[in-house]
């Protein structure tokens, strides 16, 4: 099974004690989202878990404990995006911090098990399409040779954040603006030696030399572990989303990065209160069991093929 840590909140960034200490204990829980009496019991020995998909926006805590997670094949999404601290509150400098430690990681790590982010792509007064590709570029510039890929999303208009981003005057471009901004963008970064994919992307941007990619992506998967995997799509996800299926580890409400545009913090009140009740030695992230709660053990089995290697199995 493909483990996703995490597409709710920032678990390298905040909560890696946490998830260390899950791997030693060999399980956590998950509580439903939609119905947060039910919590599920994962397993997380190396025998089950086929590879972890990390997302942070800082993994400087992780890079310090990389050493945990030695018995098992993972990478790394990285979103690195220009935004000041009206968009992005929660974060260290932009244009020193982040980027040596994107180069620190991928040091540590490999460059192609760090996936650049670039997303999402807003468009505002202050960040105009010139902004970005003048941001793009100079962030490229300093990840040159740090990474293959790198992953972009226009900002979606959720109905749960909408009223915040019309407050943030964040517009909606049209097709033909949004084409042509994306071939721009391509342009910058051949320069670059970096391949572009989209993320969830109705629009088709293949004209503007971008196709469309999936973060959960069984092809990176196999070539990390030189396995076959036999991942399906995730049907939990939206229908342009090509990521494989995984279980996802995390909570919302519970990232403190703070923002404005996510979609993962639906209140700031709840936010507190929940990372109020962080306990890394608990099994569930920012909470604990209730005598209501009904706890189920999750069937987990590994996804690869047999255990061939890519490279040694018949007919390859």
């Amino acid at each position: 099974m493909i483990l996703s840590v995490s597409r709710r909140t920032d678990i390298p960034n905040y909560y890696f004690d946490w998830f260390c200490n899950r791997l030693q204990e060999g399980y956590l829980y998950v509580r439903n989202p939609m119905n947060e009496r039910q919590v599920s019991q994962i397993d997380l020995s190396p025998e089950v878990i086929d590879c972890i998909v990390f997302w942070t926006k800082n993994p400087a805590a992780m890079i310090e404990r990389l050493s945990v997670l030695e018995k098992y094949p993972y990478y790394v999404q990285f979103t690195l995006t220009g935004y000041g601290r009206d968009i992005e509150p929660g974060l260290p400098d932009k244009q020193t911090v982040l980027p040596e430690t994107f180069q620190k990681l991928s040091w540590s790590i490999g460059r192609k098990r760090v996936i650049w982010r670039y997303d999402p792509i807003l468009f505002h007064p202050l960040y105009t399409p010139a902004w970005h590709l003048n941001t793009f570029e100079r962030l490229a510039k300093k990840l040159e040779g740090h990474t293959e890929r790198v992953v972009i999303s226009f900002v979606d208009f959720y109905a749960k954040i909408r009223k915040s981003l019309s407050a943030l005057q964040i517009r909606q471009p049209s097709n033909e603006e949004l084409l042509q901004f994306a071939g721009q963008l391509a342009a910058i970064a051949a320069r670059y030696d970096l391949s572009v994919e989209s993320c969830s992307e109705a629009l088709d941007l293949s004209t503007a030399g971008i196709r469309h990619g999936c973060c959960i992506d069984s092809r990176l998967i196999q070539e990390i572990t030189g396995r076959r995997i036999t991942a399906g799509k995730d049907k939990n996800q939206r229908k342009e989303c090509g990521c494989a299926e995984s279980v996802e580890v995390g909570a919302y409400n519970t990232c403190k990065n703070g923002c404005r545009y996510c979609y993962a913090n639906f209140s700031e009140k709840t936010v507190r209160s929940r990372v109020a009740q962080y306990d890394p030695c608990s099994p569930l992230l920012c909470g604990r069991l209730h005598p209501e709660d009904k706890v189920t053990v999750r069937k987990m089995k590994s996804l690869a093929d047999s255990q061939l290697s890519l490279f040694n199995a018949p007919g390859n």
